[in-house]
């Protein structure tokens, strides 16, 4: 299977984004040794996509990611990552609340250690997990962009609020 990596801007610095020819495969905040897309490649479509659709979200005009996604990881943290993109923008649920949306109820510290492995953070909403508490938890990108992702969509969200 081949790989190709783009780099793009965001709002926190370089995020580089990885695609196969099925879909986005990952995000990272350093580059990987991974080939620049060929024009015209499946590749090339699919993260061109991603970066149009990063600026769309991080300008506060865009809700939901449509960039087809391809993801590596155990069939456990795969139905953990299908949960977290039903979680509405602008929203958050706990770590006790999504381990009930994937029928496991006792699976809540498991669930956690999924969420922190999702390779797709942002595009894959994990930033809309926190504690039973309300506290942030943790995060990939760190407390600070957790924070700004969760303060971004609601900031969207009022912004476009119809009164």
């Amino acid at each position: 299977m081949s790989l190709a990596q783009i780099q793009f801007s965001t709002p926190f610095g370089p995020m580089f984004a990885v695609a196969s020819e099925n879909g986005l495969r990952s995000l990272y905040s350093f580059e990987k040794e991974i080939p620049a897309p060929n024009a015209g490649s499946a590749q090339a479509k699919i993260l061109s996509q991603l970066v149009d659709q990063m600026e769309q979200y991080f300008s506060g005009n865009l809700t939901q990611f449509e960039v087809p996604l391809d993801p590596v990881g155990t069939e456990f943290q795969k139905k953990v990552w299908r949960q977290l993109s039903l979680i509405p923008y602008g929203q958050t649920i706990s770590y006790l609340q999504l381990a009930k949306n994937i029928g496991n109820l006792k699976a809540s510290r498991a669930v956690g250690s999924a969420n922190g492995k999702n390779p797709l953070w942002v595009v894959v909403p994990c930033h809309r997990v926190i504690t039973s508490s309300g506290a942030l938890g943790g995060y990939a990108g760190g407390l600070h962009m957790k924070s700004f992702l969760l303060d971004l969509e609601n900031a969207s969200l009022s912004k476009n609020a119809k009164f």
